[in-house]
């Protein structure tokens, strides 16, 4: 069995649709922490186990007869994942894959990136064969920094640097190539990224060109933006948290274009372009 935690969640659950298409629901569980989020996956016949990382006895539980588990990450404390990491083995899982961030390293000024880092440490010492999926920058934190400025014609945002933009659906593939297709990713990945390396100012331009309106980018300070997000009732820790995205994407450690998400989808990655044109016509 192959089980999937965070199958409520964007990535998780676009996960667990992919997988569908090439297995049965009874060999996919999943691990969620409110199971009434997840009645849909149960009615299709997939196992859902209540699980959360916090606390590894719902681990245990969870993990009951796993081939496989893939732990999709949460907040950026490793501690939660090593629970699962060790949960994991315990349940006998043959491989332990775990989504990680291209950015990841010790020496990172991304709070996050420093966490996965820790965590493929983890991987490595549990003594489990694994797989630890460096994914690109998620498209969506694009979408989310972008949002109040495509409503108000101004991107007010912090210097920054090109960043990898990456589509989950794009990612989704990945991790079930991963699952499906024993020794196609094993270890730690090259990054999977979207096609190209992109900062605000060249998003502003895109947008103004989907939305066919002028929207201009203003590069504040560190310190302006922190202001304005702790104003907006942002809690204090979560706002140096979001500026170390753009500390870290000015020292270009978002930056790196890889083929190999290309090579294993068999086709181009999504371009940011393709996303936001996507959420501009949902909305």
């Amino acid at each position: 069995m192959i089980v999937v935690t965070g199958a409520t969640g964007q990535l998780g659950r676009a996960i667990v649709d992919l997988l569908l298409d090439r297995m049965p629901a009874a060999e996919i569980g999943v691990s969620v922490r409110d199971p009434g989020r997840a009645a849909e996956l149960s009615e299709r016949g997939i196992r859902v186990r209540r699980a959360d990382f916090t606390e590894p006895r719902t681990l245990r539980d969870a993990f009951e007869g796993a081939s496989q588990v893939l732990i999709v990450s949460g907040p950026a404390d490793p501690a939660p994942h090593r629970h699962a990491i060790e949960a994991a083995k315990a349940a006998g899982a043959g491989r332990i894959l775990y989504t990680s961030h291209m950015g990841a390293d010790p020496r990172s000024l991304f709070t996050a990136t420093r966490s996965h880092a820790e965590t493929e440490r983890d991987l490595r010492a549990s003594g489990v064969p694994f797989t630890s999926l460096r994914n690109g920058f998620y498209a969506s934190s694009a979408l989310l920094m972008l949002g109040q400025g495509l409503r108000t014609g101004e991107i007010r945002l912090p210097a920054d640097g090109p960043v990898a933009w990456t589509a989950h659906a794009d990612l989704a593939g990945a991790a079930v190539i991963a699952l499906t297709e024993g020794g196609r990713l094993d270890g730690i990945t090259p990054a999977l990224t979207g096609p190209e390396a992109l900062d605000f100012d060249d998003l502003a331009k895109i947008a103004a060109d989907l939305t066919g309106r002028q929207i201009t980018r203003t590069t504040i300070s560190d310190d302006e933006y922190v202001a304005d997000l702790t104003a907006a009732g942002t809690p204090p820790a979560y706002a140096g948290f979001a500026l170390s995205i753009f500390t870290a994407s000015r020292r270009g450690e978002f930056a790196a274009v890889d083929p190999t998400l290309g090579r294993l989808l068999g086709r181009a990655p999504a371009a940011i372009r393709d996303v936001l044109s996507a959420a501009q016509a949902s909305s």
